[in-house]
C-alpha cells in the first residue's frame, strides 16, 4: 500500500504492509499514537499472512479496531506518513476481505519482542524496517524518483527538470519528514559566478525500532565512509541495519542505503568537488508537514529563477557578438580563454557520445571552469541516473520548453528551465528557414 495511490489499486498483504508501518512511526516525543495502533493490529492478527474464510470474522474485527484507533489519533497525526499509510491500508484490506465498517471489534494481544542482540543483525529488522518488503508481491511496485546535482552545478529534479544554477552558499536539496540534505556551493574560480559543491550534509531522522538520528557530512578532499559519529549503520536499534554506508571506491565513491524508507544515496568526489544522486519513493519525497515551506527544496521545486544560468545566452556570447541575450534568467560567467570550444566538445564526446543534457552540461562546465575533471562529473552523474532512475526511457534528457506559467502554478512548482543547447540549433537553422520563406 502506498499513501496517495488512486482508487482501484491492488490491495496489499497486510503483514508486509504493517512491517513498513511499524518502522515508519514518529519519535517517542510525538503526540501521534499510530505506533500503538499498528502494534495492536500486528498483535491481534498474530502473524496470519492470508486469513482463511473461517478467520475472516476475527480478521475484520481486528481491522475495525485498527480503524477506530486511527480515528482517535487522527488530530495529532496530521502529515504523518505512517498514519496516512495505515488509513489507506485499512480501506484496502476491508474491501479485499469484504469487511463491514460496523460490527464487533477485537482486544489486542501483547506482542513479544525478540531478545536484545547484535544491532547489525536483528531477526525482525529485514521485514519491519524494509520499505520494499511492505509491498505485496501481487501489488503495484512503489514509484521511485531520482534527483541529482553535479558539476557547475547542474540539477535534475524529482520531476526530471534539468537546470543549470548558481546557488552559491548553502542550499537545501531535500527536506522532508525522514531526512534533510543540504549542499554548500563555492566559486570555482576567483571572482567567478561559476560554483560547484564543496560540502554535503545529510541528516537521517530518528525512527524507533529502525534507526537513531545519523548525520553524514562530506567535504572536499575525501568523502568519509562513515557517519559523523564513526558508525556505519543506524545505531543500536532492532532495525539498525536498515541504514548502512558502503564505500564503493576508497576516497571517491560512497553509497548509503536507507532501506526503511526505500532510499539510495550516492556521493562521489570528482576532482575537487562533490556530486550527489538519490533514488527515493514518491511518497517519501512528498512526506512534508507544510508544503508552503518547501519553496527552496531544490530537488522538488528546482532552482529559483534568479539563480538559473541562461546557457543559451552564454553560448551565443561564446560564439560571437550580436546575439540578443534573453533577460529572464541570469547569464553564465565568462568562459576561460584557455579552453577553446572545439576542445571542450571533443573531450566531452569521449565520455558522453549521446548529445543529451549531460553532454551539454559537460561542454558548459569545461567552458566556464577550464577544469577537465568536470567531464567525469557529468559522466558519473549519468551513470548514477542509469543505476537509480526507475524509468529507463528517461535516462537521457534533451531539450525541453518552458512550462506555461499557469501549469507551473497549478502544481506549486516554478517554471521549467530555459532550454540549453537545442535552441541554438534553431538559431543556426533560422537564416536558412527565412531564406526559404522569402523564396
Amino acid at each position: 500500500m502506498g499513501m496517495g495511490r488512486g482508487a482501484g489499486r491492488s490491495a496489499l498483504g497486510f503483514w508486509p504492509t504493517l512491517a513498513f508501518l511499524l518502522c515508519s512511526f514518529p519519535a517517542a516525543t510525538s503526540p501521534c499514537k499510530i505506533l500503538k495502533c499498528n502494534s495492536e493490529f500486528w498483535s491481534a492478527t498474530a502473524g496470519s499472512h492470508s486469513p482463511t474464510s473461517d478467520d475472516a470474522p476475527e480478521f475484520c474485527a481486528a481491522l475495525r479496531t485498527y480503524a477506530l484507533c486511527t480515528r482517535r489519533t487522527a488530530r495529532t497525526c496530521r502529515g504523518d506518513l505512517a498514519y496516512h499509510s495505515a488509513v489507506h491500508g485499512i480501506e484496502d484490506l476491508m474491501s479485499q476481505y469484504n469487511c463491514s465498517k460496523d460490527g464487533p471489534t477485537s482486544q489486542p494481544r501483547l506482542r513479544t519482542l525478540p531478545p536484545p542482540g547484535d544491532s547489525q543483525e536483528r531477526s525482525d529488522s529485514p521485514e519491519i524496517c524494509h520499505y520494499e518488503k511492505s509491498f505485496h508481491k501481487h501489488a503495484a511496485a512503489p514509484n521511485y524518483t531520482h534527483c541529482g546535482l553535479f558539476g557547475d552545478p547542474h540539477l535534475r529534479t524529482f520531476t526530471d527538470r534539468f537546470q543549470t544554477c548558481k546557488v552559491q552558499g548553502a542550499w537545501p536539496l531535500i527536506d522532508n519528514n525522514y531526512l534533510n540534505v543540504q549542499v554548500t556551493n563555492t566559486p570555482v574560480l576567483p571572482g567567478s559566478a561559476a560554483t560547484a559543491t564543496s560540502k554535503l550534509t545529510i541528516i537521517f531522522k530518528n525512527f524507533q525500532e529502525c534507526v537513531d538520528q545519523k548525520v553524514y557530512q562530506a567535504e572536499m578532499d575525501e568523502p568519509p565512509a562513515a557517519f559523523a559519529d564513526g558508525s556505519k549503520n543506524g545505531g543500536d536499534k532492532h532495525g539498525a541495519n536498515s541504514l548502512k554506508i558502503t564505500e564503493k571506491v576508497s576516497g571517491q565513491h560512497v553509497e548509503i542505503q536507507a532501506k526503511y524508507i526505500g532510499t539510495t544515496i550516492v556521493v562521489r568526489q570528482v576532482g575537487r568537488y562533490l556530486t550527489f544522486a538519490v533514488r527515493m519513493p514518491e511518497e517519501v519525497v512528498n512526506a512534508v508537514e507544510d508544503r508552503d515551506s518547501q519553496g527552496l527544496y531544490l530537488c522538488l521545486r528546482g532552482c529559483p529563477l534568479n539563480q538559473q544560468i541562461d546557457f543559451q545566452a552564454f553560448r551565443a556570447n561564446a560564439e560571437g557578438p550580436g546575439t540578443r541575450r534573453p533577460a529572464a534568467a541570469s547569464p553564465a560567467p565568462a568562459a576561460p580563454d584557455t579552453f577553446p570550444y572545439e576542445t571542450a566538445v571533443a573531450k566531452c564526446k569521449e565520455k558522453l557520445p549521446v548529445e543529451d543534457l549531460y553532454y551539454q552540461a559537460c561542454v558548459f562546465d569545461l567552458l566556464t571552469t577550464g577544469d577537465v575533471n568536470f567531464t567525469l562529473a557529468a559522466y558519473y552523474a549519468l551513470e548514477d541516473v542509469k543505476m537509480l532512475h526507475s524509468n529507463k526511457d528517461r535516462l537521457h534528457l534533451y531539450e525541453r520548453t518552458r512550462e506555461p506559467p499557469g501549469r507551473a502554478a497549478a502544481v506549486g512548482l516554478p517554471p521549467a528551465p530555459r532550454p540549453l543547447l537545442g535552441s541554438l540549433l534553431l538559431l543556426t537553422l533560422l537564416p536558412a528557414v527565412l531564406e526559404a520563406v522569402a523564396a
